[in-house]
């Protein structure tokens, strides 16, 4: 089996997120896309806007009728969502031949910031989500492939914003969008506020 592990705090999912996904299961004939919604985000100073269970159903929805999309929750009794973690228990638990990790540029850019990142490095393959003209530095040891996606104006923050003011913002699927209203989940100023967030290494 080829797996490629897709974590973050989906915070809405949106269709960029089912885009990549889509895209690199394509490009490198992947068995299943997991995404992992991460419980408790080590990168993230401040709380997630939406409880672990509202993000692991949202995925849950967006992945609807992609039979290589599998939503895991993997990381809910995790005191910190350390990605070293999640390959372990993924290993542990699903036998795969190859193993990939999906990941955009900025993150990757910071790679050696991560808790024991040379195991990570040797763990998985990267595909880096990037855009046209753009490039990270790969350090060494580390097997990288990019992945070139059609740019999207999506952000969840974005996202955030616009249900905060209660619309129906283009770039989340329709029933993510009908679980958010009825769940009224982002509603109010606090849910457009992201937070005080470490900022990234910048790619060249």
């Amino acid at each position: 089996m080829r797996l490629a592990i897709f974590g973050g705090t989906f915070d809405p999912i949106h269709d960029a997120h089912v885009a990549i996904a889509r895209a690199a299961a394509g490009r490198f004939s992947l068995d299943c896309v997991l995404f992992v919604p991460a419980a408790r985000p080590p990168h993230k100073a401040g709380a997630t806007h939406a409880p672990y269970d509202a993000r692991v159903r949202m995925a849950q929805l967006a992945c609807q009728g992609e039979p290589r999309f599998e939503v895991s929750r993997l990381e809910e009794s995790a005191r910190r969502s350390y990605s070293i973690d999640t390959i372990e228990k993924v290993r542990a638990q699903i036998d795969a031949d190859d193993l990939f990790f999906l990941i955009g540029a900025d993150a990757f850019a910071e790679i050696r910031s991560w808790r024991r990142w040379r195991e990570v490095a040797r763990a998985v393959e990267f595909l880096v989500v990037g855009r046209p003209g753009y490039s990270c530095e790969v350090p060494e040891g580390v097997r990288a492939q990019r992945l070139d996606t059609l740019e999207s104006a999506a952000s969840s923050s974005a996202i955030r914003a616009a249900l905060a003011g209660g619309q129906r913002p283009a770039g989340v699927p329709r029933q993510v969008l009908d679980y958010i209203f009825e769940e009224g989940l982002y509603r109010g100023p606090a849910a457009s506020d992201a937070g005080p967030v470490r900022p990234h290494r910048k790619c060249v």
